[in-house]
């Protein structure tokens, strides 16, 4: 598999997971600075939520990726 076989679907699934991946890391770095109770939950869930989606995407991008591949 080379950038050459990268098919533009995945390509825009690799950018949205990055997007979302960046996204979930600053919220969660965030949390090192005191915050109020309600903004630590918030930032907390939706931090996690969006990296762990971020991870989702990206592994489904690789596997269309993979089986777009003509061998």
């Amino acid at each position: 598999m080379t950038l050459a076989t990268l098919p533009p679907q995945s390509a825009i699934m690799f950018m949205v997971a990055l997007v979302l991946g960046l996204t979930g890391l600053w919220l969660l770095l965030q949390l090192r600075r005191p915050q109020s109770e309600g903004r630590v939950y918030a930032f907390r869930m939706v931090g996690i939520m969006t990296l762990a989606g971020g991870m989702v995407l990206a592994m489904s991008a690789s596997a269309m990726w993979q089986w777009s591949a003509t061998p």
